[in-house]
């Protein structure tokens, strides 16, 4: 399995190559979209990508865990937390990849 981590600068790049806007234009471009989704998630919205997948937040509420060491019962607080779930279209892309 490959090490590499697409970051927002191999993003931008990306843009730069493909659309042709200046780097300072392709990386605005992408924080612009990065600052969108991130404001949609945190009011609460999904976030929808065709063909890619959909971002969203859930609500977990509180409960009792376990320190796996101690086995000492301790209090987890609600939280929201991040979830991603992949279109078809991706799960086949990426289990085509295995393939390879």
């Amino acid at each position: 399995m490959s090490e590499k981590t697409l970051t927002r600068m191999d993003l931008s790049e990306a843009v730069f190559r493909e659309v042709g806007l200046s780097r300072n234009d392709s990386a605005q471009l992408v924080e612009s979209v990065l600052g969108h989704m991130s404001d949609a998630l945190v009011r609460g919205e999904q976030v929808k990508i065709s063909s890619f997948g959909t971002f969203s937040v859930r609500e977990k509420a509180a409960r009792i865990g376990r320190n796996p060491k101690t086995g000492q019962e301790v209090p987890i607080n609600p939280r929201r937390v991040l979830t991603f779930r992949p279109s078809h279209l991706m799960k086949d892309r990426v289990a085509e990849g295995n393939k390879r």
